[in-house]
This record gives C-alpha cells, structure tokens and sequence, in this order.
C-alpha cells in the first residue's frame, strides 16, 4: 500500500453501523486520521451519546499533551450520526461492529448491499465469524472484508485486514488503506477460526488451564512466571478475569468447533465450572481470583532480585543461548564459571534441552549437586529418582527477573536450598512449581510459537506479520516467531517432543515447519538463520 493510496481515498465519509465500544473506538480514529465519519446504531441515542464520549476522551488527550485543541476540535466535526441506514448510501467503506450473531450480520450487508454504491467496501470487525460465512449472501460477496480491530481501538495500533475466499483485491486494498489511514498498523490474515493475532494467542489460556488441570502449579504461579519470567504484562488468568471467564469459555468452544476438534485447541473444564458457579471475573468480583471493593486482588510483584557479590566456581553445561547468557550473568556475578584446580564448585548448570544419558552420568559422578534444565524432559525423566534439581527459564535473560524450579522425589533440601541461593545470587527471583517439560513459562511460550508456526505452515499469516500483530495486539514482550529464534528451533521442538511423550496426545505434536527447520539446521539465531535472518555479530 502506497502512501499515494493512502493519501488519496474517497472524499466520501466512511460508515459505521453500531455505536458500542468498538464503533465508537472506530469512529475516533477514523476522525483523528482526517476521515469524515457517519455513525449509526439501531437504538434510539446512541450514535449521540458515543460521539459525546468520543469528545470527551479527545479533551482529555488535549488534556495530557497527546494532541492538539485544534486537532481535537476538527476530529470531532468530522463525525456525524446516521438516522438510517439509507443515511450511509454516499459512504465508499461502512465498517460495522454489531453483535456476533451470524443472521444480524447477514440482514445488515445485504441491506447495505443494496443502498451503497456497487464498488463501496462493507467491512466487518468480527472478532470470532468466518469472513466467508458472513459474505455467503450478500450480493457482489468480492466486495466483503474483515478489519479487525482490537480493544480498546483508540490505544491498540492494530488492524488485521482479512480477505474471505471471495474478498476482491479492490476492496481488500481500500480497506488497508483506511485501516493506515486511520493510524492502525495493518497485517494481512486469512480466513479461518480466530484469524491471525487470536489464533497464535489461543495457547496462551488454554495451556494454562492445563498446567493448572495437571497442578504444576496454581493459577496465582503460573501468572507470575509469565509476568516476572517471561516479561507479560498480565498472566492468562488475570486476563481472563478481565476479560471474561464466560466470554473466554465461549471463545474457546466456538474455536475447537469452527477448528473440527483439533486437539491443541481443545477447552478446559476449568472455566465451565466457574461459569457455573457465578464466578465470572472482575464484572462478579470473583472469577480465578477474588476482587476487593477498590479491585485489587494481588499483591504487586516483588522488585527485581538483587544480585549477590559471590565467589566460588560454578560449571554451566552447554553451547546454545541460554547457556551462553547464564555464563554472562554469572560471570557478572562474581563467579569462576572456567573453576582452576583446587577450586570449589559451587553448582553444575546443566543447560541443554538435549542430553546423553552416559554424559549425564558422568556429570552427576563428577559434580554434585547438579541443576537441569527441563526443555527436552522433566526432570522425573532426567533424574531417575536422583538428588537433582530442575530449573527453566528463556532467554533473553537479561530482561527475565525469575527463573522456575522444580524438585524431584529424590531432590534435596541442600540441592534446592543450593539452587535457589546460585538463582538469587544472579538477580532473579525463584518460583517454585511442579514437574513437567518446560515447566510453566516455556510450555506455554513453546505453544505459542507452535502455534505460530502453524499459522506461518497454512498461509494465515507471514511471520513478520504474526509479530507485530502479537506486540500490538496484545502487548506480548516480544514476537513469538523473533522469540523463537533467541530460544532456538531445537529446543522448542525438543520440548514439544518432550511434552508430547510424557503428557500424551496430539496437543504437542510439532508443526512441521518448526521440524524442517530444525533438520536444516535454522534454529535461529545461533545459526544465523531462523524465521529471520540474523548477521553474524
């Protein structure tokens, strides 16, 4: 899409039918981005009512420094109500944000169908409804896309641009064109359950509910790992509260539906029996958590763990990138990471997602205790009953302030107390969970990236795509394929091997992709060559 293109849409409003939450949010960036707007929605009021809040929320934009009064004051004179739907007849694109019921949308564009001019765009902001299903009867079904916008609109700088299987290249052009016009970032998805951003994202929740279903950990851990280990802004289970646990439950279902029981995206009964209970999130005070009048229902993370001035020698197994930036920090640490004759060892890090049985024999006979790393096994399979510790976390470890670790029925409590202290004294804080390759942080992100590797495999959605969709969709730390490339190809497949054999099913069979990847040898960054290409440094 050209700047030209940009530039150069219609001098005609753009429409939009519904004036919730989502229209109204894509109202404001539309006005903000210089277009001429005209909101409907079927009750009486409420187009008026939305364009007051709209005003609202530019004055205090003013307000903050993000905008100009004068800016503000042509935004706002740049949206009107529709009386009608007759009223939108001169729009070249009407966005609608309805309810996600499949007869509304159908009686809505075939009426819109008729009164707009043949070449306009009718666009829906489905969030769950195949494109292709909503265009079935309406006439001239080419011109018919999804723009799917996140909430809330005016904050997230993302729109994915869908094209069903009659979408025309026309439209699909006109609608990225409006969608960067109005400020948006635009990506391309195809259609299919959840399209690009909400697809990759499924595992995110759906994994959780199984680490809780399996008690590796609760659900107050798990979103602690995923805050403090993996740098997310909120845990699944504190988004799903605010979200919604039924709102979530209904997704999940019409997901494993729409996807014909695929097993990586099959439900929880975790969530179906809170909704039955009433405990429904933040909107009933009680859902995963409990909610106090003031909304609090946490304590706030503990502050980044100081590191320790040590001494004494500590021996790190491994060549790939978390090994390489464990010898960092504990280098920075104070630590003798190459021990000379006669020095102590403190602790032997086993940081390899893959290892020989003989090799970890003799490493076990020759330094103990010994702290393993559990990406290609738990540690139940790399111990064997042994006085070992499991540890996990990801890299970039520069940026993680926890690290999990695991005890096995043959662990210490001078192995854990030992590995703990080794963790503490490297700045991070320690997490205590149950036993099962990649713990919690790395089942979970491995599942992501599966999934985006899947979605890559399919068509979905290019890699760089399901990246910035994921940074500015959902405030992910950082993109899934990008991260992949630090973890390595390798591991993340070993853990998936590793969870597929010891869990069971085909919820972690590998995409193939990430397999061929790993088979010729772009595993990432290590190698240079991943998703992304990475020069030599």
């Amino acid at each position: 899409m050209t700047a030209a293109q940009v530039a150069n849409l219609p001098d005609a409003p753009v429409g939009v039918v519904g004036a919730g939450t989502m229209g109204s949010g894509i109202a404001h960036v539309a006005a903000v981005g210089g277009l001429r707007v005209k909101l409907f929605d079927v009750a009486d009021g409420a187009a008026s009512a939305a364009i007051g809040r709209i005003d609202g929320y530019l004055k205090r934009s003013v307000e903050r420094g993000r905008m100009t009064s004068e800016a503000a004051a042509n935004a706002i004179g740049l949206i009107d109500t529709a009386g009608s739907p007759e009223d939108l007849a001169d729009c070249f694109i009407v966005i609608e944000a309805v309810a996600e019921q499949l007869d509304v949308k159908h009686d809505l564009f075939i009426k819109l169908a008729a009164i707009c001019a043949p070449d306009a765009v009718l666009a829906t902001n489905t969030s769950s409804l195949p494109v292709t299903a909503i265009a079935g009867p309406v006439p001239s079904p080419e011109r018919v896309v999804g723009m799917h916008f996140f909430n809330p609109v005016p904050l997230m700088r993302l729109v994915e641009v869908i094209s069903g299987l009659n979408s025309g290249d026309q439209a699909l052009a006109v609608a990225r064109a409006v969608g960067q016009r109005m400020g948006r970032e635009v990506i391309d998805a195809s259609d299919g359950p959840g399209f690009l951003v909400n697809r990759v994202s499924r595992p995110f929740l759906l994994e959780a509910q199984k680490l809780l279903s399996e008690r590796v950990a609760d659900h107050a851990d798990i979103d602690m790992a995923m805050r403090l280990g993996g740098s997310f802004r909120m845990g699944p289970f504190e988004l799903s509260d605010l979200v919604g646990v039924d709102v979530g439950y209904e997704i999940a279902q019409s997901f494993f539906r729409l996807g014909h029981g695929e097993p990586r995206w099959q439900p929880s009964n975790i969530p179906a029996q809170l909704v039955a209970a009433g405990r429904l999130g933040r909107k009933s005070r009680r859902g995963y958590y409990e909610y106090a009048e003031d909304g609090s229902y946490r304590e706030a993370d503990p502050p980044p763990h100081p590191p320790e001035s040590v001494s004494g020698a500590v021996e790190i197994i491994g060549d790939g990138e978390l090994a390489r930036q464990l010898r960092r920090l504990t280098e920075a640490a104070g630590y003798n990471v190459s021990p000379v004759a006669g020095s102590p060892i403190t602790i032997t890090i086993d940081a390899r997602a893959n290892r020989a049985g003989s090799d970890l024999e003799d490493q076990l006979v020759a330094h103990h205790p010994i702290a393993v790393l559990c990406a290609g096994s738990s540690l139940a399979a790399a111990s064997r009953g042994r006085d070992m510790v499991g540890f996990h976390c990801l890299p970039p470890l520069g940026e993680s302030h926890a690290v999990e670790i695991t005890r096995g029925s043959g662990t210490s409590d001078a192995s854990h107390a030992a590995t703990t202290r080794f963790f503490h004294s490297i700045g991070k804080h320690v997490i205590d969970v149950g036993d099962a390759p990649g713990l919690v942080l790395g089942r979970i992100v491995c599942q992501l990236i599966n999934e985006a590797a899947f979605a890559v495999q399919e068509g979905v959605g290019t890699a760089e795509d399901i990246d910035r969709g994921v940074e500015l969709g959902l405030n992910y730390p950082r993109g899934l394929l990008f991260w992949s490339d630090l973890i390595g190809a390798d591991q993340v497949v070993a853990t998936l091997d590793a969870l597929q054999s010891e869990v069971g099913g085909d919820r972690y069979r590998a995409a193939p992709l990430l397999r061929r990847m790993v088979q010729e040898g772009r595993t990432g960054r290590s190698t240079d060559r991943g998703f992304f290409e990475h020069p030599p440094v």
